[in-house]
């Protein structure tokens, strides 16, 4: 009897530490998590300022502002990564067509705005580099045996890398 009560105690300390060490990851993730968001804020409050300096260069890239400027609001209204992912890819290609306009670019304002961006780049980057690890460690605890099965019942659930297009 007193061998099932020690094997007993000893199982419910082990489930109550995987529990601690699953929750300390978990808000690991969501704190790189809103990490990412405040730079991606912070990026996507200068694409105002990018659109309005572009609009007074050219019209025809006007379709391709007015996508971003939704993108922008719909990943400000549901903080979905996903949706940051298909904003910075159309970012990227604005940079590219920009190109085309020597006058834009040598534009002061525009430069600024493009070194802004670039500074705002890498930061996300590193950002995504630090919630992707947190990611990593949270959904290995979550995976190995036995911790799986104790995860399983307290319906903790595998997270997903944040993932951007080049």
């Amino acid at each position: 009897m007193l061998v099932i009560l020690i094997i007993f105690i000893i199982l419910i300390i082990y489930i109550l530490s995987v529990y601690n060490k699953v929750i300390k990851q978990e808000n690991a993730v969501k704190n790189a998590k809103s990490i990412i968001d405040v730079y991606l804020m912070q990026r996507f409050d200068l694409i105002p300022n990018l659109v309005k300096c572009v609009k007074e260069y050219t019209n025809y890239e006007e379709e391709i502002l007015e996508k971003i400027t939704k993108l922008r609001t719909e990943y400000v209204k549901e903080k979905e990564l996903a949706k940051a992912g298909i904003l910075d890819t159309e970012v990227n290609k604005i940079m590219v067509i920009l190109e085309n306009y020597p006058n834009l670019k040598a534009s002061e304002q525009f430069l600024n705005l493009q070194k802004n961006l670039t500074k705002m780049e890498n930061q996300i980057q590193a950002a995504r580099r630090i919630y992707n690890h947190e990611v990593e460690k949270y959904n290995n605890t979550i995976g190995i045996f036995p911790n799986n099965l104790i995860a399983r019942i307290l319906n903790f659930t595998r997270k997903e890398f944040f993932e951007m297009e080049e």
